[in-house]
């Protein structure tokens, strides 16, 4: 199981966005699985659509914070390689339409949903297309460094003491002291190198009401602040859970000092943490790139392939998203 598939968070978002017009759950998560639910509405205002989706994504109508390794419980293949009953029994919904975000490419959900488009005549479609990538942690931690790019090797690990030697460096927990200040020096850090804030009301309302549930199935918060000389500068928001730490977000003061990539070296010392954290065999970047370069790829040691697919069944619908591809 994932983060993502955790009650905190599956619950944390429904309880967020399940109220939103024409969302019904079909299916509550099941701790190994997501969540389903079918959102109805008028694409357009005008082709209504009954789109079945994984608790933690939307297709069209909503933009909310990534969820991803998406999957259900029991999607590996029946004694009769068949289709699996999680799958099979997701004809039993009323949808015309079908989105499955960010599933593990050619893994056991991605087989299961292809059998079951081949029997049932559905019509295939892939939405998108991206990468989680991650460190491995169970090895030496100077063996990975001394394994990646010169450059790389110098952006994220050794101007440590550039960084230290402008004053009194500390990295601390903000989830133990204040996690409110935490959320707040994202949300400016990234106004300020994005325009916008990084998290709005609602998402922020989800992210507190998830981490506050996490500590019941295991997981820890780790809201990495790093200060220097008191202030502020930079943030890191991961999560441990099951010997993975996962890279959900990170903000840092742009422009900070000519010599040092302040995001870089703080990530540095979050890999270095994971490296030295007993049990913790992974640090996930998840999928996403930086605003000017992929770092993730970098940095990694490994990549999953994602893929976001659509089944639809609406006949009217395989016709016109047939139409739209000619």
């Amino acid at each position: 199981m994932t983060l993502f598939q955790t009650r905190a968070w599956q619950d944390a978002w429904w309880s967020v966005w399940g109220n939103t017009p024409g969302f019904r759950l079909v299916r509550e998560g099941q701790g190994k699985g997501s969540g389903l639910y079918v959102d109805r509405y008028r694409f357009r205002g005008v082709l209504p659509i009954r789109c079945l989706q994984f608790i933690g994504t939307n297709y069209r109508r909503l933009s909310t914070p990534r969820t991803e390794y998406n999957g259900l419980a029991g999607s590996g293949q029946d004694a009769a390689g068949g289709i699996p009953g999680d799958y099979a029994s997701l004809m039993d919904f009323p949808w015309s339409e079908a989105v499955f975000r960010d599933i593990v490419q050619d893994a056991a959900d991605h087989q299961a949903l292809q059998r079951l488009a081949q029997e049932r005549g559905l019509a295939w479609r892939e939405v998108a297309s991206d990468a989680a990538y991650h460190v491995d942690t169970s090895g030496d931690f100077e063996d990975y460094v001394a394994g990646l790019g010169r450059n790389t090797r110098l952006r994220f690990f050794n101007r440590r003491k550039v960084l230290e030697s402008l004053g009194d460096l500390s990295i601390t927990n903000a989830w133990e002291a204040d996690p409110a200040v935490f959320f707040e020096c994202l949300n400016d850090f990234h106004v300020d190198r994005w325009g916008s804030p990084c998290f709005g009301r609602d998402s922020l309302r989800f992210h507190r009401r998830f981490l506050d549930g996490l500590a019941a199935e295991g997981g820890a918060p780790e809201l990495s602040l790093l200060r220097v000389n008191g202030e502020p500068v930079s943030v890191l928001y991961n999560v441990r859970f099951e010997g993975r730490t996962y890279n959900l977000q990170s903000g840092f003061v742009e422009n900070f000092h000519r010599k040092v990539a302040l995001g870089s070296l703080h990530l540095g010392y979050a890999i270095e943490d994971a490296f030295r954290e007993p049990g913790t065999a992974l640090f996930d970047l998840l999928a996403g790139q930086g605003k000017n370069s992929n770092y993730k790829q970098h940095i990694a040691t490994g990549h999953v392939p994602l893929v976001s697919v659509m089944l639809v069944r609406s006949a009217f619908y395989k016709w016109l998203y047939r139409v739209k591809a000619d």
